[in-house]
This record gives C-alpha cells, structure tokens and sequence, in this order.
C-alpha cells in the first residue's frame, strides 16, 4: 500500500511517533535523515512529522524507505530555543512542537520525539498532556552509560524542575522502576538516591525523608533500595535507578558529556603526537572504535519526560542524524512496551499505599 507524504498514516499497521521537526539546531534535515535511520530498522513504524510541508516534503522523496510511511503536518512556526515557556504557551499555538504533541494528546500517535526548548517543551507538555494524578513533578529521566549488566543507569530529574521534596524524589524513584523494568528489562531494579556521602547523618532532611520513603515500599514497589549513593556510583554497577533532584542531575549530565567529549579529544591528541603513537592508533583502531561507541552522547540521546498522561523524548538540540535515531528508537521501545499505561498503573498503586499509610498514621495519632 502506497501513500504519499502529506496522506494519513494513521489507518496503518504498526507504530506512529509524532515528530517535531524544526526543533533542532540545525533544521529538520538531521531529523528526517534520523527517521529515515531508524525506519530501516523497523519496518513496522510511521511517522507524523510537523514543521513547514514544502520543506519537509521535499526530505522526505529523497528517503524511499519513508515514502508511504511519513504524514506531513503544516506548521508555519518553530520554538527557538530563546523562547521563553511563558510565551510559548501563550502563543505558540501554530509552531510545530505544539502540534506535534497535540497529535499525541488526541491519540493519533503514541509518543512525541522533540529536539527542542526542554523548558518550552515540558511546560507545553503539562498544559497539553497534563500530569498523572498523584504527580506533582515530572521529570527528565537519561540513560547513563555504566557498569551494569544492561549497559546503563537511568537517571532522573536532570532538568524537568530544580527543586524536590521528599515526596517528590519518592515518585521520581517509583518513575524511574518502570522506566528501567520497560526501557531496560531489568526485573528487580536496584534503586540508590543521590547524596554527597553514603554515611546516614550526611545530606539534606529532604533526601533523608525520601530514604525512609524508598526503602519502605521497595518490597511491594517491585525494587531494591541500596541506599544513599555518590557520584562515582551514577556510571558504576551498586544501583540501576539514581534519583535526584534536577538542578543536580542536570550538572552532573553535562559535567559528564564534556567529559566524554574530553576523553575522546586527549586521547585522539595523544596518538598523534608521534609517528610511533601514530602507529598505535592504526594497530588500535578497532578497539577505539569500540571505545567511541560506549561513550558517544549520540547514541543515548533522549531524555523522556516521565509523569505525564503520554510519552515524551527529547533530544538535544544539537543532535545530528545518530543521535536523532538514537531517540526516535528509544520512543520505539516506549510505545511498544506500552509504558505510559504501565508508568500510570505504578504510580497510582503506590499512591494509594502511600495514602492508606497516611491515614493509618493519623488515627493512631
């Protein structure tokens, strides 16, 4: 069956994304060149793409494998990324990051893939998706590249709000089990809260009242809580789910991809220092290129908003076709393990055991 770019995509079989296409910063070409990447890998997925219909109509002839699968959405404006949320929900009704998640809200796909404004994006997102009840602050959940059987931890807040009570850092563990029970396959996962030192009596009271929270129903939660962790632990193997606040977690993700970054610069100075180093590089090659794959930001690119009604996954905004591809994927995986559904199950549940508790304790008194 045979439909053109600006046709409905929806009556098909198989996975729809909602795509916004002019978030990036460097147009919607890397966009369509990552959907067209990941397009190839799974022949099952469609996408509803949004940004303005000449242009992008235009991407997508070049790429054959999108021919059939891709519906364009006319949208004559874009959310820089000096935009401030306030006006964007105000006024970006006809930008693209707006219809692309309206086409989630309505049901027409199952998750929205954005490399624009995080700030514009999750406020838009709130207004539009709304929160799960129960949830007072979403958050950003990454993967984080580790020691671990799987190959990564999940970390969450890094950036969705720069404060977190203890209940707060609670719904961000719980979130971040069913991220890592959907998104990794981990069955029991292994949950550590962020802190400045493992002892008991280091930290702020928040992170305390939230150590008492996570161990308390780890048993009925489906999780095992290892306590409080540092900061060498976030790539290490002691925990699967790092929780913190998002102004921590979000200077220990860019602390971390400028290390990556630095690793791989020093390393490729130091094999071309002499003709002998140079001669390593070629001996080592393979292995390097190992090495720059594990560490490569690109290729787990896209952090998802968890607390929301639907799915979100944003990716940087500098993010070329790799890293594109890297989040359109990891929306793939989402859709198809139905984790908006199961992330709303796990939250309610707990929610109401937190809420019995609460009561009981208040009769006793």
């Amino acid at each position: 069956m045979t439909v053109k770019a600006d046709q409905s995509v929806r009556n098909l079989p198989g996975t729809v994304l909602s795509i916004d296409a002019m978030g990036g910063d460097m147009g919607p070409s890397p966009i369509v060149l990552g959907m067209a990447a990941t397009a190839t890998k799974n022949p099952h997925l469609k996408f509803i793409v949004h940004g303005p219909a000449e242009e992008l109509n235009s991407l997508v002839r070049v790429h054959k494998i999108l021919i059939g699968r891709c519906e364009v959405r006319h949208c004559e404006e874009k959310v820089s990324m000096l935009d401030k949320p306030s006006q964007i929900i105000r006024n970006g009704r006809s930008t693209s990051m707006w219809s692309a998640l309206e086409c989630v809200r309505n049901g027409e796909a199952e998750v929205c893939v954005s490399c624009g404004n995080t700030g514009a994006l999750m406020a838009m997102s709130m207004i539009r998706l709304r929160k799960l009840p129960g949830v007072n602050r979403p958050a950003i959940a990454v993967l984080w590249p580790s020691r671990s059987k799987s190959g990564f931890n999940v970390m969450l807040d890094v950036g969705a709000d720069i404060k977190a009570d203890a209940k707060d850092l609670f719904q961000y563990a719980l979130m971040g089990v069913s991220y890592a029970r959907n998104g990794l396959e981990i069955s029991l996962p292994r949950v550590g809260l962020l802190n400045v030192g493992t002892e008991d009596h280091k930290g702020r009271a928040e992170l305390h009242e939230a150590h008492e929270l996570i161990s308390q129903y780890g048993k009925s939660g489906d999780y095992k809580f290892v306590g409080f962790i540092e900061g060498g632990d976030i790539p290490g193997d002691k925990a699967d789910v790092i929780v913190t606040d998002g102004f921590t977690g979000n200077v220990a993700l860019k602390t971390g991809e400028g290390t990556a970054q630095l690793i791989g610069e020093l390393l490729l100075q130091a094999f071309r220092y002499s003709p002998l180093s140079r001669l390593t590089q070629l001996l080592a090659v393979s292995s390097l290129r190992r090495l720059r794959k594990r560490i490569d930001p690109r290729r787990v690119n896209g952090g998802v908003f968890l607390g929301l009604n639907k799915t979100v996954v944003k990716s940087h905004g500098t993010a070329d076709e790799t890293g594109v591809s890297a989040a359109i994927n990891l929306a793939v995986t989402l859709a198809n393990s139905q984790f908006s559904q199961k992330l709303a199950e796990r939250v309610a549940s707990v929610d109401t055991l937190t809420h019995n508790s609460e009561n009981a304790i208040s009769k006793a008194e």
